[in-house]
Protein backbone atom coordinates (compact mmCIF):
# COMPACT_ATOMS: atom_id res chain seq x y z
CA UNK A 1 0.00 0.00 0.00
CA UNK A 2 1.66 3.30 -1.07
CA UNK A 3 1.35 6.49 1.76
CA UNK A 4 0.90 9.78 -0.01
CA UNK A 5 1.19 13.18 1.81
CA UNK A 6 1.32 15.95 -0.90
CA UNK A 7 -0.90 16.46 -4.23
CA UNK A 8 2.59 15.73 -6.00
CA UNK A 9 3.00 11.91 -4.65
CA UNK A 10 -0.68 11.17 -5.39
CA UNK A 11 -0.63 12.38 -8.77
CA UNK A 12 2.89 10.39 -9.72
CA UNK A 13 1.03 7.23 -8.53
CA UNK A 14 -2.11 7.98 -10.65
CA UNK A 15 -0.17 8.37 -13.97
CA UNK A 16 1.80 5.59 -13.24
CA UNK A 17 -1.65 3.13 -13.74
CA UNK A 18 -2.05 1.28 -16.43
CA UNK A 19 -3.97 2.42 -19.54
CA UNK A 20 -7.59 1.76 -19.04
CA UNK A 21 -7.16 0.99 -15.39
CA UNK A 22 -10.21 3.02 -13.42
CA UNK A 23 -9.22 4.55 -9.93
CA UNK A 24 -11.99 4.52 -7.23
CA UNK A 25 -11.69 7.05 -4.32
CA UNK A 26 -13.13 6.39 -0.44
CA UNK A 27 -12.56 10.11 1.19
CA UNK A 28 -12.81 9.87 4.78
CA UNK A 29 -11.97 11.53 7.99
CA UNK A 30 -9.84 8.47 9.49
CA UNK A 31 -10.86 6.36 12.79
CA UNK A 32 -12.15 3.91 10.16
CA UNK A 33 -14.70 1.25 11.03
CA UNK A 34 -16.72 -1.50 9.07
CA UNK A 35 -18.86 1.39 7.47
CA UNK A 36 -15.89 3.18 5.68
CA UNK A 37 -15.09 -0.89 4.75
CA UNK A 38 -18.37 -1.25 3.23
CA UNK A 39 -17.34 1.72 0.88
CA UNK A 40 -13.68 0.45 0.48
CA UNK A 41 -15.00 -2.74 -0.13
CA UNK A 42 -17.72 -1.49 -2.91
CA UNK A 43 -14.73 0.46 -4.99
CA UNK A 44 -12.27 -2.02 -4.83
CA UNK A 45 -14.68 -4.43 -6.79
CA UNK A 46 -15.55 -1.83 -8.70
CA UNK A 47 -12.38 -0.05 -9.90
CA UNK A 48 -9.02 -1.22 -10.67
CA UNK A 49 -7.07 0.98 -7.76
CA UNK A 50 -8.64 2.31 -4.85
CA UNK A 51 -7.32 5.62 -2.87
CA UNK A 52 -8.56 6.21 0.77
CA UNK A 53 -7.88 9.37 1.53
CA UNK A 54 -7.57 10.50 5.60
CA UNK A 55 -7.85 13.85 6.53
CA UNK A 56 -9.65 15.88 9.31
CA UNK A 57 -11.15 18.76 7.38
CA UNK A 58 -10.66 21.79 9.97
CA UNK A 59 -12.90 24.02 7.83
CA UNK A 60 -16.52 21.55 7.73
CA UNK A 61 -16.51 21.91 11.45
CA UNK A 62 -18.09 25.12 12.67
CA UNK A 63 -17.60 23.78 16.67
CA UNK A 64 -13.74 23.91 17.44
CA UNK A 65 -14.35 22.06 20.39
CA UNK A 66 -15.99 19.10 17.61
CA UNK A 67 -13.21 19.30 15.77
CA UNK A 68 -10.58 19.44 18.80
CA UNK A 69 -12.57 15.94 19.96
CA UNK A 70 -12.97 14.47 16.73
CA UNK A 71 -11.03 10.64 17.21
CA UNK A 72 -8.05 10.87 15.11
CA UNK A 73 -6.82 7.07 14.61
CA UNK A 74 -3.79 7.27 11.92
CA UNK A 75 -1.92 4.13 12.99
CA UNK A 76 -5.25 1.63 13.21
CA UNK A 77 -6.19 2.93 10.27
CA UNK A 78 -3.37 2.60 8.13
CA UNK A 79 -3.54 -0.99 9.39
CA UNK A 80 -7.10 -1.38 8.90
CA UNK A 81 -6.35 -0.49 5.06
CA UNK A 82 -3.25 -2.75 5.11
CA UNK A 83 -5.60 -5.13 5.67
CA UNK A 84 -8.52 -5.02 3.25
CA UNK A 85 -5.95 -4.46 0.21
CA UNK A 86 -6.70 -0.89 -0.04
CA UNK A 87 -3.84 0.53 -3.39
CA UNK A 88 -2.99 3.56 -1.49
CA UNK A 89 -3.42 5.90 0.96
CA UNK A 90 -3.58 10.10 1.14
CA UNK A 91 -3.19 11.65 4.26
CA UNK A 92 -2.05 14.81 3.88
CA UNK A 93 -1.20 17.35 6.83
CA UNK A 94 -3.36 21.05 6.70
CA UNK A 95 -0.50 23.03 4.93
CA UNK A 96 -1.08 20.90 2.07
CA UNK A 97 -4.59 21.06 1.66
CA UNK A 98 -5.11 24.89 2.68
CA UNK A 99 -1.49 26.22 1.68
CA UNK A 100 -2.92 29.66 1.46
CA UNK A 101 -4.30 32.08 4.36
CA UNK A 102 -7.50 30.92 5.92
CA UNK A 103 -9.29 34.40 5.35
CA UNK A 104 -9.00 33.86 1.39
CA UNK A 105 -10.61 30.50 1.18
CA UNK A 106 -13.30 29.81 -1.41
CA UNK A 107 -16.94 29.92 0.04
CA UNK A 108 -19.35 27.77 -1.52
CA UNK A 109 -23.57 28.04 -0.95
CA UNK A 110 -25.88 25.26 -2.11
CA UNK A 111 -28.74 27.28 -1.94
CA UNK A 112 -31.56 25.46 -0.20
CA UNK A 113 -29.34 22.55 1.20
CA UNK A 114 -27.45 25.29 3.02
CA UNK A 115 -30.60 26.76 4.94
CA UNK A 116 -32.19 23.15 6.26
CA UNK A 117 -30.86 20.30 8.72
CA UNK A 118 -27.57 20.21 9.20
CA UNK A 119 -27.05 23.51 7.11
CA UNK A 120 -29.38 24.93 8.98
CA UNK A 121 -28.06 24.28 12.07
CA UNK A 122 -23.67 23.92 11.11
CA UNK A 123 -23.15 27.31 9.84
CA UNK A 124 -20.28 26.84 6.65
CA UNK A 125 -20.56 23.39 7.38
CA UNK A 126 -21.41 22.37 3.63
CA UNK A 127 -18.91 25.32 2.11
CA UNK A 128 -16.40 23.31 4.15
CA UNK A 129 -17.92 19.84 2.96
CA UNK A 130 -17.26 21.04 -0.82
CA UNK A 131 -14.10 22.67 -1.04
CA UNK A 132 -12.25 19.45 0.57
CA UNK A 133 -14.46 17.14 -1.50
CA UNK A 134 -13.64 19.54 -4.49
CA UNK A 135 -9.95 19.41 -3.79
CA UNK A 136 -9.42 15.91 -3.01
CA UNK A 137 -11.35 15.01 -6.47
CA UNK A 138 -9.09 17.36 -8.40
CA UNK A 139 -5.76 15.73 -7.09
CA UNK A 140 -7.02 11.71 -7.55
CA UNK A 141 -9.06 12.58 -10.47
CA UNK A 142 -11.24 9.37 -9.96
CA UNK A 143 -13.63 7.72 -12.18
CA UNK A 144 -15.62 6.78 -8.80
CA UNK A 145 -16.32 8.09 -5.40
CA UNK A 146 -17.84 6.69 -2.27
CA UNK A 147 -19.94 8.11 -0.12
CA UNK A 148 -22.27 6.54 3.14
CA UNK A 149 -25.62 7.07 3.15
CA UNK A 150 -25.69 8.42 7.09
CA UNK A 151 -24.58 11.74 5.57
CA UNK A 152 -27.84 11.65 3.25
CA UNK A 153 -27.65 15.76 3.01
CA UNK A 154 -24.12 15.77 2.65
CA UNK A 155 -24.43 13.01 -0.17
CA UNK A 156 -27.05 15.96 -2.17
CA UNK A 157 -24.35 18.60 -1.58
CA UNK A 158 -22.02 16.63 -3.40
CA UNK A 159 -23.68 15.22 -6.17
CA UNK A 160 -25.27 18.91 -7.20
CA UNK A 161 -21.00 20.29 -6.66
CA UNK A 162 -20.29 17.53 -9.03
CA UNK A 163 -22.83 18.35 -11.37
CA UNK A 164 -22.62 22.13 -11.51
CA UNK A 165 -18.42 21.99 -11.36
CA UNK A 166 -19.23 19.45 -14.49
CA UNK A 167 -16.67 17.27 -12.84
CA UNK A 168 -16.43 14.02 -14.52
CA UNK A 169 -16.83 11.57 -11.54
CA UNK A 170 -19.74 8.93 -10.27
CA UNK A 171 -20.90 9.45 -7.08
CA UNK A 172 -21.19 5.94 -5.50
CA UNK A 173 -23.91 6.25 -2.45
CA UNK A 174 -23.09 2.82 -0.38
CA UNK A 175 -26.30 2.08 2.32
CA UNK A 176 -25.86 2.77 6.22
CA UNK A 177 -23.70 0.22 8.22
CA UNK A 178 -25.46 -0.58 11.78
CA UNK A 179 -24.40 -2.42 15.09
CA UNK A 180 -26.44 -5.61 16.07
CA UNK A 181 -28.42 -2.48 18.32
CA UNK A 182 -29.33 -0.46 15.41
CA UNK A 183 -27.02 2.26 16.25
CA UNK A 184 -25.58 3.93 12.80
CA UNK A 185 -21.55 3.47 12.41
CA UNK A 186 -19.48 6.42 13.48
CA UNK A 187 -15.97 7.46 13.89
CA UNK A 188 -17.99 10.01 16.55
CA UNK A 189 -19.28 6.72 18.58
CA UNK A 190 -16.31 6.20 19.65
CA UNK A 191 -16.70 9.28 22.23
CA UNK A 192 -20.17 7.58 23.11
CA UNK A 193 -19.68 5.45 27.11
CA UNK A 194 -21.44 2.31 27.26
CA UNK A 195 -24.65 3.64 28.64
CA UNK A 196 -24.70 6.50 25.63
CA UNK A 197 -24.40 4.26 23.25
CA UNK A 198 -27.96 2.05 24.79
CA UNK A 199 -29.38 5.41 24.49
CA UNK A 200 -28.24 6.34 21.24
CA UNK A 201 -30.29 3.35 20.07
CA UNK A 202 -33.37 5.62 20.09
CA UNK A 203 -32.27 7.11 16.95
CA UNK A 204 -32.59 4.39 14.77
CA UNK A 205 -35.41 2.83 16.79
CA UNK A 206 -37.50 6.33 16.66
CA UNK A 207 -37.28 6.09 13.19
CA UNK A 208 -38.55 2.68 12.75
CA UNK A 209 -41.25 3.92 14.66
CA UNK A 210 -41.97 7.03 12.11
CA UNK A 211 -41.43 4.28 8.94
CA UNK A 212 -44.35 2.28 10.38
CA UNK A 213 -46.27 5.06 11.17
CA UNK A 214 -45.88 6.39 7.35
CA UNK A 215 -46.83 3.05 5.94
CA UNK A 216 -49.74 2.86 7.82
CA UNK A 217 -51.05 6.16 6.33
CA UNK A 218 -50.22 8.77 9.47
CA UNK A 219 -49.69 12.20 8.71
CA UNK A 220 -46.31 13.57 8.15
CA UNK A 221 -47.03 16.26 11.06
CA UNK A 222 -47.96 14.01 13.61
CA UNK A 223 -45.28 11.22 13.01
CA UNK A 224 -42.63 14.22 13.50
CA UNK A 225 -44.77 15.49 16.48
CA UNK A 226 -44.69 11.55 18.26
CA UNK A 227 -41.19 11.02 17.36
CA UNK A 228 -40.34 13.72 19.17
CA UNK A 229 -42.13 12.81 22.37
CA UNK A 230 -40.61 9.42 21.59
CA UNK A 231 -37.31 11.16 22.11
CA UNK A 232 -38.54 13.51 25.41
CA UNK A 233 -38.69 9.97 27.30
CA UNK A 234 -35.39 10.15 27.29
CA UNK A 235 -33.03 12.58 29.75
CA UNK A 236 -29.53 11.97 27.54
CA UNK A 237 -30.92 12.76 24.64
CA UNK A 238 -31.49 16.24 22.82
CA UNK A 239 -32.98 16.58 19.66
CA UNK A 240 -31.63 19.20 17.12
CA UNK A 241 -34.00 18.08 14.58
CA UNK A 242 -36.34 15.24 13.38
CA UNK A 243 -38.05 15.87 9.93
CA UNK A 244 -39.59 14.28 7.06
CA UNK A 245 -37.76 15.80 3.66
CA UNK A 246 -38.43 14.91 0.04
CA UNK A 247 -35.36 13.15 -0.85
CA UNK A 248 -34.80 14.75 -4.64
CA UNK A 249 -34.45 18.37 -3.20
CA UNK A 250 -34.89 17.90 0.50
CA UNK A 251 -37.92 20.18 0.95
CA UNK A 252 -39.41 19.62 4.93
CA UNK A 253 -42.51 17.99 4.38
CA UNK A 254 -45.78 18.67 6.97
CA UNK A 255 -47.69 16.13 4.41
CA UNK A 256 -47.34 13.28 1.98
CA UNK A 257 -46.11 13.66 -1.42
CA UNK A 258 -46.95 10.37 -3.38
CA UNK A 259 -44.83 10.61 -5.89
CA UNK A 260 -41.58 11.44 -4.63
CA UNK A 261 -39.42 9.46 -2.26
CA UNK A 262 -39.03 10.17 1.40
CA UNK A 263 -36.82 10.08 3.84
CA UNK A 264 -37.00 11.00 7.62
CA UNK A 265 -33.75 12.50 8.89
CA UNK A 266 -33.01 13.26 13.14
CA UNK A 267 -29.67 14.85 14.72
CA UNK A 268 -29.68 14.92 18.67
CA UNK A 269 -27.06 15.24 21.25
CA UNK A 270 -26.43 11.88 23.13
CA UNK A 271 -24.76 13.57 25.80
CA UNK A 272 -22.19 15.51 24.22
CA UNK A 273 -21.42 13.87 21.25
CA UNK A 274 -23.67 15.07 18.42
CA UNK A 275 -25.21 12.03 16.08
CA UNK A 276 -27.41 11.84 12.78
CA UNK A 277 -29.59 9.12 10.90
CA UNK A 278 -31.82 8.71 8.49
CA UNK A 279 -34.15 5.85 6.85
CA UNK A 280 -35.68 6.22 3.13
CA UNK A 281 -39.66 5.03 3.31
CA UNK A 282 -40.84 5.24 0.07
Amino acid sequence: MKLLQDVSSVRNFTQKRASKQKIGLVPTMGALHQGHQELLKASLQDNDLTICSIYVNPTQFNNPDDLNKYPRTLEHDLKFLEKIGCNAVFYPPNQVMYPGEEQQLLQLSFGHLDNVLEGQHRPGHFSGVGLVVTKLLNVVQPERAYFGQKDLQQLAIIRQMVQEFFIPVEIISVPIVRESSGLALSSRNQRLSFEEKQVATQLYQTLLFAQQQYESGVSLSTIKEQSINQFSRHANIRVEYFEAVRMRDFQILEEKMEADVIAFCVAAYVGEVRLIDNIIVS
